[in-house]
């Protein structure tokens, strides 16, 4: 396993490709807001931390990020929490991209969480399979929902070991709602509350992704298509100031960044492992569930945004009901914002709720 550590205020870590650097060096573009949302976290100085894992694949590693108050090496399993990312994006350039300069894992490490992200293989930081350096249609779709689940499984066993702990905090965004969900679901002993934030359930509407023809083993992204994607069901009167002024471009050129070999292409694109899309075809698409959320045992959040039109809000509104055995589960939904409301004006709205839940000590208490 190899590592590297860094200590400084609220920044986006230790970058190992000169790519995703030159992305990033868009951080300038949105600074307007920092006195604003520097309130929102500790005074304290943030520690970063990265590391690879094997993957199944030989010579394809895991990457994973850690942030924490610096100096801190003790935390219980109630301020531990790891995250993971959705169909197409990487977790690394949403969950901790420094919009305004505070990433939402700078906020939660200044409120004194130890917290994680994990790349899926093909995705960001991570490795690419074998199947990423051939033509889409001369393999099958892989990376689906059971292997995602079983990467989760490995870093959250490296964070019990690196942390003495029994158990931690989950935290997933769209597909990564299914991997968690499906990873708790059989491994309750080892989590201790879960949130998913735009739960991906059985559909009564068409994927905005993937389109109808026969699934390759990835599919490519443009710039276009994903702000049309970003915006999409979003009222006309509001498109103009749903997303602060250079948000999105920081943020996308950040994740295309992420895929060297996509970078080189006129124009460029992202690539995207497709086990989803047919995780999503033969499960969520035909009314089936792909797993039991009836089996998932611990304290559960569910956030959403009114504007997602990607997993809207009748799916998480139906899998709440579903959550039969969770000690307690609340069902949040956030007015004016998409799919993508973590990375929107109203973010700090989406922060608080997630850190609130996570903080709470007696939420059945009485008074």
């Amino acid at each position: 396993m190899q590592r590297s550590s860094r200590k400084h205020p609220r920044s986006w870590g230790v970058l190992p490709r000169r790519a995703l650097l030159q992305g990033l060096a868009a951080f300038g573009l949105a600074t307007a807001s920092l006195p604003a949302v520097a309130a929102e976290a500790a005074s304290a100085q943030i520690q970063t931390e990265e590391f690879r894992l094997p993957s199944a694949e030989q010579g394809v590693d895991i990457y994973v990020r850690n942030k924490h108050p610096a100096g801190e090496t003790k935390f219980g399993s109630d301020r531990i929490l790891l995250y993971v990312h959705g169909a197409t994006y990487p977790a690394s350039t949403a969950f901790d991209l420094p919009l305004g300069g505070l990433s939402m894992m700078d906020y939660l490490a200044g409120k004194g969480f130890d917290v994680y992200l994990v790349d899926l293989p093909g995705y960001g930081l991570s490795g690419r399979p074998a199947q990423m350096s051939r033509p889409a249609a001369d393999n099958a779709p892989f990376m689906r929902t059971p292997d995602a689940a079983a990467v989760v499984g490995q870093v959250v066993d490296e964070i019990l070991k690196r942390r003495s702990v029994s158990k931690i905090n989950l935290m997933g965004w769209s597909w990564g709602t299914s991997t968690m969900g499906l990873y708790t679901s059989t491994h309750n002993d080892k989590v201790n509350r879960l949130v998913l934030y735009a739960p991906q359930w059985i559909s009564r509407t068409p994927m905005l992704i993937g389109g109808d023809g026969p699934l390759g083993a990835y599919r490519t992204v443009s710039r276009d298509s994903a702000r049309d994607r970003w915006l999409k069901g979003v009222p006309e009167d509001k498109k103009a100031d749903l997303i602060p002024a250079g948000w999105f471009e920081q943020w996308a050129d950040a994740t295309f960044a992420t895929d060297q070999e996509g970078a080189k292409q006129s124009p460029p694109v992202l690539r995207a492992p497709n086990g989803v899309i047919a995780d999503s075809k033969d499960y969520w698409q035909a009314g089936k569930a792909l797993y039991d959320p009836g089996e998932i045992r611990v304290p559960t959040l569910l956030i959403h945004a009114e504007w997602d039109a990607d997993l809207p809000s009748y799916q998480a509104q139906e899998y709440f009901t579903k959550l039969t055995r969770a000690p307690y589960k609340r069902f949040i939904e956030l007015g004016e914002g998409t799919h993508t409301v973590v990375m929107e004006k109203n973010r700090m709205q989406f922060f608080r709720e997630v850190a609130g839940f996570l903080l709470e000590s007696d939420p059945q208490a009485l008074n």
